[in-house]
């Protein structure tokens, strides 16, 4: 199954870090329907960062910035706390694993790049 093998790769990854412990805690009674709400706001936070890429605004616009900014909100609100150094991370990550940029791709073809460089840009 898929999502296991995911969930294993996550765990042997950041299995003792405060964030994974955390996020373990926080989505344990999540129920399917909690889970796909989860993807789906994750997506139409994607799908976002899609349209300000096809509207031109450059990674450090004031626009890409608030997207960030929404990212971890999202993140933080549904998951664990996203300190600038997990938000970078995950910047590096969306480009850098192929699953994710992917997924995060289907969008429009360099999403996953421009979230990375919109990432970037917001932790400075």
């Amino acid at each position: 199954m898929q999502n296991k093998q995911y969930a294993d790769e996550v765990r042997e990854r950041w299995g003792v870090t405060e964030a994974y412990k955390e996020s373990e805690r926080r989505t344990a009674n999540y129920s399917q329907s909690d889970w796909d709400a989860l993807y789906d706001g994750m997506d139409a936070i994607m799908a976002g960062f899609a349209e300000l890429k096809a509207d031109g605004a450059s990674p450090d616009s004031e626009q890409s910035r608030r997207q960030v900014e929404k990212l971890r909100q999202f993140i933080t609100d549904n998951m664990y706390t996203c300190a600038d150094e997990i938000l970078a991370g995950l910047g590096q990550m969306y480009v850098a694993d192929e699953r994710f940029t992917k997924n995060i791709d289907k969008h429009s073809e360099g999403t996953a790049e421009y979230i990375g460089e919109c990432i970037n840009s917001y932790c400075g």
